[in-house]
C-alpha cells in the first residue's frame, strides 16, 4: 500500500500563471501562427476568469495555417453538445475566406489552445467568437499583403477565395494561403486592426449547417474521456463517504492488499483501490471496512423549504423603483404566493472521468472538464507544480450542464496516478456521479402583487431565497417594484452539500415563479395570459417574441382555466429573448401530465447556424420537461437517496412532445447572443401554467409531480 501524507505546504506553494511566449508556438506547431495585440488591452477582461490570470501575450494565437491549406483553430472552448464544433468554423471561414470543410477543430487543450477561463453560460458565441473573429480578420489582412508582396500587386487589388488570393483585373495570376506559409511559422501582426465582416459579406455565417461532430457520435467513433486508450493504464475506485456530513473515523483495507493484482494508494482521507480490471477495483473496495461519525443533520426534500427560510442570508437589492406602500394602496387585487424548487443534479449521460499519466514532475490529464484551464491551475496549486508541467485535454463531453465546471475527479486522479506512479482512470458510476454532484440549489420565491380590475400591474415586491438572482428581474412594467435577493452569508454556508450552476444558474427557479404569478394575476383579473402579458409590457424585443411565438402557436384568446391545456412563459437569459408555449392533457384521476406540442419563439441577434440554435431549442425544451415535471433529488441530511437514474426520473421519449415548433427571429444585423440555455427557463413556468390552465391545479412547487397535480385539483373542488 502507498500511502502520502497531507503537505500543508502545497496549498501555499505559488504557481506561475503564465506560459512562456517560444513555448506557446513551439507547441503550435508549424504553418503561419497570426497573434493580436489588442487595441483595448481592457477588452480582454470581458471574459469570466475564475482567477485573475494573468492573460499571456500571445492569448488571440487562434489560428495556424498549414501548407496544405488546412487550417486549425485553436480555442478555449470545449464541446459538449452545444454544438460550437460547427459554428466556431463557420465564422472563421467567413472571416478568412477559406471552405469551413478546410476548417480543424483544436479545442480546450491547455498546451496548444486559447486560454478561456471555461465554457458555460452561453457564452462561447455571443463574447468568445469575437476575438476568434477578429484573430481571423487579422490573418486574412495579413496574407493579403504577403500575396501582394509575392505578387507585387498592391493589395488594394487582391480578393480572395476558398483560401486563394487572385488580382481582380487578372485572376490568373493567384497564389494561395498554404503556399504562402510553406510550412512556416510567421509572426505578424498589423497595427491598424481591419474591421470584421458586415453580416451581409457572409457566405456561411447564417446557414443551417449539420454539425460536423454528428457521424463520429452516431456511429460510437467520438472519443470521450474513458475511452482514451494508454498502455499500462489501471483503473480506481475510491471509498465515498455515506454522507456529506461525516468524517472517516477507521478503516481496514487489508482484505484487499491481499486480492491478487490490487493496489491501495492513500492521501489522507482520499484512499483508492487500483486494477488492471474496473470490475476487480470495484470488488476490492467492497472488501474496505470503514467506520464515520454520524450525520445528525434531520433536514430532508420535504423540510429543505423551511429549512431555508429560517437559515441565517445576507440581502441584497436587486432592483427597485416607485414605492410598495403607495402601491398596495393603488391596487385593486392583491395576490401573495411562496414557491418552491428542489435541488436538481445534472445527471449527464456521461459521468464524470478523468485519466492522469506523470512523466517525472510533469502530468497530462485527460479530463470531461468544461473548464480545463481551471482543472490545469487548480492541479499546479494543489499540488505546487509549474502551470507548464501541467496539461490538460479534453475530449468530447457526453453533456455537462454547468456540472462539469467542477471538477473533484481531476485532483483526485492526479494524486492516485502520482502516487501508484502509472497511468489511472478513474470514471464515476453513477452513483459517485450524484453524491460527487453540485447540484442546482433548492430555492423559495415568495411575490407579493397587485394589480387593477382591468388587468394593470401596479406592485411587484420579489424575494428570492437562495435560488440567485439571474432571471429575478421583473421585465414587466410596474410602477412600485422590489426585487430583493438572499444568499448566503460568507463564512456560513447553508446547504448540507455542494451547489452550484446549472444550465442558466437561478433563472429557471425564478421564471417559473414570475410567470406562474402573471398567470395567477391574469386569471384573479379574467384576462387571456397572453395578453395580460402584451398589456404589462414595453420592452419591444419581448412583444415581438411573444407576437411571434402566439402566431406560430396558433393562439386563440381564452381566459383561464380554459379546459385546454396552455400555457406560456416568457423571460431573458444570456441576452436572448425567449418565450414558449405548450399544451398538455391532465388525468384528473392520476394526476399524470402528458404534453402534446410546444413551440419556442427567440431573438438571439445573428444567429449563426439555424440547425444547431434549433437543437438547442428542442433540447432545452426536452431537458426542461425533466426539471418541471420529474427531477428532484431526495436526501436526508448529508445522505443522497437519489442515487441513478431508478430513483431520479429524467424525461422519457414518451413524455416529450411530438412536435416541438421554433421561430428563430431575423435579427442578422444584430451582435449574436448566447443560444444555449434560454428556452429551458420558461419550460417550468409555461408548464405549470398550462396544467392550471387544463384542470385548475395551481402547483407551487416543483417539479410539479402527480401527487402534487392531484393535490392541486383536490383543493380546486
Amino acid at each position: 500500500m502507498i500511502q502520502r501524507k497531507k503537505n500543508p505546504e502545497l496549498a501555499t506553494t505559488k504557481s506561475r500563471f503564465d506560459l512562456k511566449r517560444r513555448d506557446f508556438f513551439t507547441l503550435l506547431g508549424g504553418g503561419i501562427a497570426v497573434y493580436l495585440s489588442s487595441a483595448n488591452p481592457s477588452q480582454l477582461l470581458a471574459l469570466p476568469l475564475i482567477r485573475q490570470r494573468e492573460v499571456p501575450e500571445d492569448f488571440n494565437a487562434f489560428l495556424t495555417i498549414h501548407e496544405n491549406g488546412t487550417v486549425i483553430c485553436h480555442v478555449g472552448k470545449i464541446e459538449m453538445g452545444q454544438g460550437i464544433i460547427t459554428s466556431l468554423p463557420q465564422q472563421v471561414a467567413d472571416e478568412l475566406d477559406v471552405s469551413p470543410d478546410s476548417i480543424q477543430m483544436e479545442m480546450g487543450d491547455t498546451a496548444t489552445c486559447s486560454y478561456d477561463a471555461g465554457t458555460w453560460g452561453s457564452l462561447t458565441t455571443r463574447e468568445y467568437s469575437h476575438y476568434v473573429r477578429a484573430a481571423a480578420a487579422e490573418a486574412r489582412a495579413v496574407l493579403i499583403r504577403m500575396a501582394g508582396e509575392y505578387l507585387q500587386i498592391s493589395p488594394e487589388n487582391l480578393q480572395v477565395k476558398e483560401g486563394v488570393v487572385y488580382d481582380v483585373s487578372n485572376p490568373g495570376n493567384k497564389v494561395n494561403y498554404g503556399w504562402l506559409t510553406k510550412g512556416r511559422r510567421i509572426e505578424k501582426s498589423m497595427k491598424e486592426k481591419p474591421p470584421v465582416k458586415d453580416h451581409t459579406a457572409f457566405h456561411y455565417v447564417g446557414q443551417p449547417m449539420l454539425r460536423r461532430d454528428a457521424m463520429l457520435k452516431i456511429t460510437g467513433q467520438a472519443v470521450y474521456t474513458a475511452d482514451v486508450p494508454l498502455p499500462g493504464r489501471v483503473y480506481a475506485k475510491i471509498l465515498r463517504p455515506p454522507s456529506h456530513q461525516v468524517k472517516l473515523k477507521t478503516v481496514d483495507y487489508s482484505e484487499a492488499e491481499k486480492m491478487d493484482g490490487v493496489e491501495v494508494v492513500r492521501d489522507g482521507e482520499l484512499i483508492a483501490v487500483l486494477h488492471e480490471s474496473p470490475d476487480m477495483a470495484e470488488r476490492a473496495l467492497s472488501t474496505i471496512r470503514a467506520t464515520y461519525t454520524t450525520d445528525v443533520n434531520t433536514v430532508d426534500d420535504k423540510t429543505i423549504f423551511e429549512y431555508l427560510l429560517q437559515a441565517p442570508a445576507e440581502s441584497r437589492e436587486v432592483a427597485s423603483n416607485g414605492n410598495l406602500a403607495k402601491g398596495t394602496a393603488q391596487s385593486e387585487i392583491i395576490v401573495e404566493s411562496e414557491f418552491h424548487d428542489g435541488y436538481k443534479a445534472h445527471a449527464p449521460i456521461e459521468p464524470h472521468a478523468a485519466m492522469a499519466r506523470w512523466e517525472g514532475e510533469k502530468v497530462t490529464v485527460w479530463s470531461s472538464s468544461q473548464s480545463p484551464f481551471g482543472a490545469q491551475e487548480d492541479i499546479a496549486q494543489e499540488l505546487g507544480l509549474e502551470l507548464e508541467n501541467v496539461r490538460v485535454i479534453p475530449p468530447f463531453l457526453g453533456g455537462g450542464f454547468g456540472g462539469k465546471i467542477y471538477h473533484p475527479q481531476v485532483l483526485e486522479v492526479v494524486k492516485i496516478a502520482r502516487l501508484a506512479q502509472k497511468p489511472v482512470l478513474l470514471a464515476y458510476t453513477r452513483e459517485e456521479e450524484f453524491f460527487m454532484d453540485y447540484f442546482r440549489p433548492a430555492a423559495v420565491v415568495r411575490i407579493r402583487s397587485g394589480v387593477t380590475r382591468e388587468g394593470k400591474m401596479i406592485l411587484w415586491d420579489y424575494k428570492q431565497y437562495f435560488a440567485g438572482n439571474r432571471g429575478s428581474d421583473t421585465i414587466y412594467q410596474v410602477p412600485h417594484a422590489l426585487t430583493t435577493g438572499y444568499g448566503e452569508k460568507r463564512d456560513s454556508p447553508v446547504h448540507l452539500f455542494k451547489t452550484g450552476a446549472w444550465r442558466a444558474p437561478g433563472n429557471n427557479t425564478n421564471t417559473f415563479a414570475r410567470e406562474s404569478q402573471i398567470d395567477i394575476l391574469a386569471s384573479a383579473t379574467g384576462t387571456d395570459p397572453v395578453e395580460f402579458r402584451l398589456n404589462n409590457l414595453t420592452d419591444q424585443k419581448m412583444i415581438e417574441v411573444i407576437t411571434a411565438l402566439r402566431d406560430k402557436f396558433g393562439y386563440t384568446q381564452a381566459k383561464g382555466p380554459s379546459g385546454r391545456g396552455i400555457g406560456m412563459a416568457c423571460g431573458i437569459d444570456a441576452g436572448t429573448w425567449v418565450a414558449v408555449m405548450i399544451e398538455v392533457k391532465v388525468d384528473r384521476e392520476t394526476g399524470r401530465v402528458q404534453p402534446l406540442r410546444a413551440a419556442v419563439s427567440q431573438n438571439m441577434g445573428m444567429c449563426v447556424n439555424p440547425q444547431g440554435a434549433i437543437l438547442q431549442m428542442e433540447g432545452c425544451v426536452t431537458m426542461g420537461m425533466g426539471y418541471a415535471l420529474s427531477e428532484d433529488v431526495e436526501f436526508k441530511g448529508g445522505s443522497i437517496v437519489s442515487g441513478n437514474f431508478d430513483t431520479y426520473q429524467l424525461p422519457l421519449f414518451s413524455q416529450v412532445p411530438e412536435t416541438i415548433d421554433t421561430v428563430i427571429l431575423d435579427r442578422q444585423d444584430q451582435p449574436p447572443q448566447g443560444g444555449g440555455e434560454p428556452p429551458i427557463i420558461c419550460m417550468g413556468g409555461a408548464l405549470a401554467n398550462a396544467i392550471f390552465d387544463a384542470c385548475g391545479a395551481r402547483v407551487y412547487q416543483m417539479p410539479v409531480t402527480p401527487e402534487r397535480v392531484l393535490e392541486g385539483i383536490r383543493k380546486q373542488a
